[in-house]
């Protein structure tokens, strides 16, 4: 499995924001070191691909409330072997959503992440505690948009992008919420 996409995707999200350089350069030594990184038996963590998703006409984004981990969060999952950490953002952003017609939003021209963020899934049955490197993209919705819930979901939702969250969420929730609505200014 070719690295090298992945880390030039994180070199360029460095200098696209500055402030956010420590974890792109945590990201880079992780994918460095470890060439199994797209791998779910990677330790001690491994990568994963994340879609925030919008609205066709992006006055909306589509959570889910995670079965396993039970709280609001992006849909996204496990690159299960797959280098291209867009692609497994749209396979997820499929899979749990039940969209169909999902599609990568272009970022200054071209695909890249919206976001990164490490961050430790807890142990729990036969899976020790370990760290998903979470490589987060634009996916935008057509118009007319239906989900389905899936068995990873106890429930999915659209919230509008110009209110307030009206449920717990992760601080990196917020995050994407808050660059998501500065790309559509």
């Amino acid at each position: 499995m070719h690295r090298w996409p992945l880390l030039d995707l994180v070199a360029a999200y460095a200098l696209r924001f500055p402030a956010e350089d420590a974890v792109a350069a945590r990201f880079a030594a992780f994918i460095s070191a470890h060439p199994e990184c797209f791998e779910r038996a990677c330790a001690p963590g491994h990568i994963t691909g994340s879609a925030w998703l919008v609205s066709h006409d992006r006055t909306a984004y589509l959570l889910t409330h995670h079965r396993k981990l039970g709280r609001w969060l992006q849909v996204g999952g496990h690159a299960d072997g797959d280098a291209d950490a867009a692609r497994v953002a749209l396979r997820e952003a499929r899979e749990e959503s039940g969209i169909a017609g999902l599609a990568l939003a272009a970022i200054d021209g071209c695909v890249q992440p919206l976001d990164l963020d490490a961050h430790v899934i807890p142990a729990r049955s036969g899976e020790p505690a370990h760290v998903h490197y979470d490589v987060r993209f634009l996916v935008v919705a057509p118009p007319g948009a239906t989900f389905t819930i899936s068995n990873e979901s106890l429930a999915l939702r659209w919230f509008r992008a110009d209110a307030p969250l009206g449920v717990a969420h992760d601080e990196s929730v917020a995050r994407l919420a808050a660059k998501a609505r500065a790309l559509a200014v």
